[in-house]
């Protein structure tokens, strides 16, 4: 059963930086597949924050994150990262990483067919 767990959540003050963390157990499918980390706060749907093709090359970012999010990914120890600087109250949102073997920025899944139960993050002004 494939597991994905989320962790470094919290709450910060607007421009401090965060990393969090997504443990992927039990995936023993393909070793090229895309991982991201998605958002979404309440009454809104869930958006992407950044993906990236694992054991290849490409990497989205929302627009609204560019310049201040990294996506990386320790292939060895299958754990997902996200690290973000200048955090803005808009940053708040339950974050949840995805895995899936086609990223589909059209569909509401995103191609993500596993989903971690999300990490709240909050950034107070």
């Amino acid at each position: 059963q494939v597991r994905l767990m989320e962790s470094g959540g919290g709450s910060l003050q607007t421009g401090d930086s965060l990393r969090l963390s997504c443990e992927v157990s039990g995936y023993t499918g393909s070793k090229i597949f895309w991982m991201g980390w998605f958002r979404q706060v309440p009454g809104k749907e869930r958006e992407m924050v950044a993906a990236t093709y694992i054991g290849a090359l490409g990497t989205h970012y929302a627009d609204d994150v560019k310049g201040r999010a990294t996506i990386s990914h320790d292939y060895d120890n299958q754990i997902l990262y996200l690290r973000m600087n200048s955090l803005k109250p808009e940053d708040t949102a339950m974050y949840y990483c995805g895995l899936g073997m086609n990223y589909n920025g059209d569909a509401p899944s995103y191609g993500m067919e596993y989903w971690g139960i999300g990490t709240l993050v909050v950034i107070s002004s």
